[in-house]
């Protein structure tokens, strides 16, 4: 008996440690599990509820379009007696015949964003459209009133007039920049005109740039066909976090790679149209291109982010603010600048009027410069040099060239002006025939570029470019860095020195 016992006891002291260690790691578990990233959410087991809250508004967007009357051609008549001339009677009467007006029709989707009607799609939904009708999931239609469109970000907004005291059911916009790739999302919209249609899925990619630089989409693979234009992407909280607008498929159906516009930056777009009636974009003022390896090799310095001040505007912001040709600007507000697409898409997004913080790398120092926005002009103007109509319009044969790394170089002077089409304020070098297999010819320089700075130094002679690719040799360099203007087109070239200037130039 007394071995049971001693059994028993040890029994009951083992089942109580077991159940200590077992709320122990209770416990754990639960803490751990409270720390977790609230982001960090699986997929859920069904989009019924938030389909059954969000469908509401969701709208169908019908649209007439008047296709004009189109005159018909007239063909000839036949030769009596010739072979098939009934036939070509026919044909004839056919082609000849006037086409009356027509009308066409076209749907696409959209969104209540207001209670009190204010609706949401894409410009091509609507661009061409003579009516506009709102199709509710509940079948109600409405008459639509244009309030504003923006053909660049591809957004328009419309309006319906609710009944005695009656609101709509409207969706809320969410932030689209705390959005992550692999976060689930949903689409409602009407593809091939089949209403209500839900699609879900993941973002699959951010920031692309696909035919326009005035917006960055997000990229999902929730099924986008041709009828969701205009619709919404929603989050898991039901919030609206991107517009629907775009497909890549080679079949013209879903592939898996569909395109939404931001809500940040559609809503500030819509609420431009709202209150301005256009849509207002920040402006600086500047010509720009990316920054590359070459080029920071080029100039000596590690940073290869950024873009590249080309061409400063007269009197315009940049201007004002103190930027320079050959500044890389690698900082906008805070925000870092990683390329030129980049830079245009924070300056778009800023208010008007306001002052901006801008880091520049000048002379391989950091420089902070004080910038106050700008308003891009709606129509910015586009000068096309005209051709000098006095004199023959050849090159002067008594000009000063010389041959340098592979292209011939000669001062401007008023001949080669108007042969080239070079307008005045253009300075510098010009480059009169190139080497075929030389690195200037491999980097496309042509004859009738004009050298404006080597290594952001300006310069009027080819003396003065042979001195400053001595200069960058000196340092160990095997590249200098050339400012250009071909046509009217200003930009950055890193070029490769040669190790001889033996070769002899030819037209490229």
């Amino acid at each position: 008996m007394s071995t049971n016992l001693v059994k028993a006891i040890d029994t009951r002291q083992w089942t109580g440690m077991l159940r200590i260690m077992l709320t122990a790691t209770l416990v754990l578990a639960a803490a751990m599990m409270s720390v977790r990233p609230a982001a960090a959410r699986g997929a859920p087991e069904s989009f019924a509820d938030l389909v059954e809250k969000l469908s509401p508004a969701v709208v169908n967007i019908s649209t007439v379009q008047t296709i004009p009357a189109r005159k018909g051609r007239r063909m000839p008549n036949l030769p009596e007696g010739m072979p098939f001339g009934d036939l070509w009677d026919q044909f004839r009467d056919r082609m000849d015949e006037d086409e009356e007006p027509r009308q066409a029709q076209s749907l696409g989707s959209g969104f209540i964003v207001d209670a009190t009607g204010i609706v949401v799609t894409n410009n091509h939904v609507v661009e061409e459209a003579d009516e506009i009708t709102v199709i509710l999931a509940d079948g109600d239609e409405y008459p639509a009133k244009l309030l504003g469109r923006d053909a660049l970000s591809d957004i328009a907004v419309l309006k319906i007039e609710p009944g005695n005291g009656e609101k709509f059911p409207f969706v809320k916009w969410g932030d689209s920049d705390k959005e992550r790739i692999g976060d689930w999302v949903m689409a409602i919209g009407n593809p091939f005109g089949l209403s209500s249609t839900v699609t879900a899925g993941i973002v699959s990619a951010r920031n692309r740039s696909i035919n326009t630089n005035d917006v960055e989409f997000i990229q999902t693979d929730a099924s986008i066909n041709r009828g969701n234009s205009g619709g919404p992407l929603f989050n898991m909280d039901g919030d609206v976090i991107g517009v629907n607008t775009a497909i890549f498929s080679p079949s013209g159906g879903n592939v898996g790679i569909g395109f939404a516009i931001p809500s940040n930056d559609a809503s500030r777009v819509i609420r431009e149209l709202q209150e301005h009636g256009k849509v207002r974009r920040g402006w600086l003022g500047v010509g720009i291109q990316p920054m590359t390896k070459e080029i920071a090799e080029s100039l000596g310095i590690e940073q290869d982010e950024g873009a590249m001040v080309t061409r400063v505007e007269p009197a315009s912001p940049a201007a004002k603010g103190g930027i320079q040709d050959g500044d890389i600007i690698t900082k906008w507000d805070g925000k870092d600048v990683k390329d030129s697409n980049r830079l245009s898409l924070l300056v778009k997004r800023t208010d008007i009027g306001k002052p901006v913080d801008v880091i520049v790398i000048r002379n391989k120092a950091r420089v902070t410069l004080k910038v106050t926005t700008g308003e891009l002009p709606a129509e910015l103007a586009q000068v096309t040099p005209q051709p000098d109509q006095d004199g023959d319009g050849r090159p002067d044969e008594r000009a000063d060239r010389q041959l340098v790394e592979g292209m011939e170089l000669a001062p401007l002077n008023d001949g080669l002006r108007r042969q080239y089409e070079i307008d005045e304020s253009v300075e510098g070098v010009i480059v009169l025939r190139v080497a075929r297999h030389s690195p200037a010819a491999r980097v496309r320089i042509r004859p009738g570029t004009v050298i404006i700075s080597v290594n952001q130094r300006d310069v009027s002679s080819a003396a003065e470019v042979m001195e400053i690719i001595e200069d960058a040799r000196d340092a160990g360099r095997d590249r200098i860095l050339v400012l250009v203007n071909y046509r009217g087109n200003t930009v950055h070239i890193p070029l490769k020195l040669m190790e001889e200037d033996a070769v002899e130039p030819g037209e490229e």
